[in-house]
């Protein structure tokens, strides 16, 4: 016969227990389920800011031994630790059932990687392969020295400068013409041997002039139409002419590339502030249309729509991709 003190004691530990386990299912203590809706993979990408098993945004994305793991195109079978593949800073995009943290995909891709051809200590800002990167971290910025190889990952800022969130100086490279850097952007002012390419995808802001031959775009299919997201690898260390020459162009789809329908959690910059009617609820994080209204929620800064008008904040959006567009159910102000 069990005893009433028994009794008791179990009536108080299955509550608890019930309440340990909501609270690691839940996100009850800092974590919170991904955002985005309902039904099919829903998609987040933002900087990691930690691990057990990654942090993003907030949210705790479970990993196991089915998590795939891509790393700069090339998938990751060496059954390391997260924090070991990963680095806190890195952008990376996460694939994850809707409703649950469980990561099917963890998508790293750097900016560029190349050699520093300048330093301005005035503002901590890198030229690389013709593109302006920023460096907060002033002890990062002080270590780096021109010529140096660095891969970089960070947000596209209006003025299609790069805001490093993760910067990494790359071992001594191997001799011409075997070291080969890379940039990604999106392409435009093309034309038949050459374009302009930039972070934004209307071709505002900075952008550098890219050259190419027949060979070159070998392995491109649909041409390289204004608009599209591209990595050009070359072997240039500076300019040429004023343009770095490409040895390979390749079409990949950007972060901010989403099914219609899709689950969404975006994390990135304020490029295009809202302006306008109150029937014009639109904003861009890194060019990407964001729709809002009335029942949208916003967390932090004001908690109102006027945090949208500041250029250069940073915002999570949690929606569903419409139409081209991210319907916002929620907007988080950084």
């Amino acid at each position: 016969m069990i005893s009433a003190g028994r009794i008791r004691r179990l009536r108080i530990r299955i509550p608890l227990l019930l309440l340990t386990f909501l609270s690691l299912s839940c996100g009850i203590g800092g974590s919170d389920f991904a955002g985005g809706g309902t039904g099919g993979t829903g998609i987040s990408t933002g900087s990691i800011s930690g691990f057990g098993s990654v942090v993003m945004n907030g949210v705790h994305y479970r990993t196991d031994n089915n998590t795939k793991k891509m790393l700069n195109g090339n998938e990751d079978k060496s059954g390391r630790m997260d924090n070991v593949v990963f680095a806190v800073g890195m952008i990376v995009t996460v694939r994850h059932g809707t409703g649950d943290n469980n990561a099917l995909e963890i998508e790293y891709r750097r900016n560029l990687m190349g050699p520093v051809a300048k330093k301005n200590p005035a503002d901590n800002v890198l030229e690389i392969l013709g593109l302006s990167v920023v460096v907060d971290d002033a002890a990062n910025f002080a270590s780096i020295k021109p010529g140096d190889i660095v891969e970089v990952s960070g947000f596209a800022d209006n003025a299609g400068w790069i805001r490093a969130a993760y910067i990494f100086s790359v071992p001594p490279p191997m001799p011409p013409p075997f070291q080969e850097f890379d940039v990604k952007g999106f392409v435009s002012g093309s034309y038949s041997t050459g374009f302009r390419l930039g972070p934004l995808p209307d071709g505002s802001g900075m952008t550098v002039a890219v050259s190419y031959d027949a060979a070159a775009i070998a392995g491109l299919s649909g041409g390289l139409d204004n608009g599209i997201f591209v990595q050009v690898t070359t072997t240039d260390t500076a300019f040429v002419a004023g343009s770095i020459t490409a040895t390979r162009i390749e079409r990949l789809a950007s972060r901010t590339e989403f099914r219609d329908g899709t689950p969404v959690d975006l994390e990135g910059l304020v490029t295009t502030p809202w302006s306008g009617s109150v029937n014009d609820l639109f904003f861009a994080v890194e060019g990407k249309r964001v729709r809002w209204n009335v029942t949208t929620e916003f967390v932090g800064g004001t908690g109102t729509w006027s945090d949208t008008q500041q250029t250069n904040r940073r915002v999570q959006v949690q929606g569903t991709e419409i139409g081209g567009d991210l319907s916002a159910s929620r907007i988080i102000f950084r």
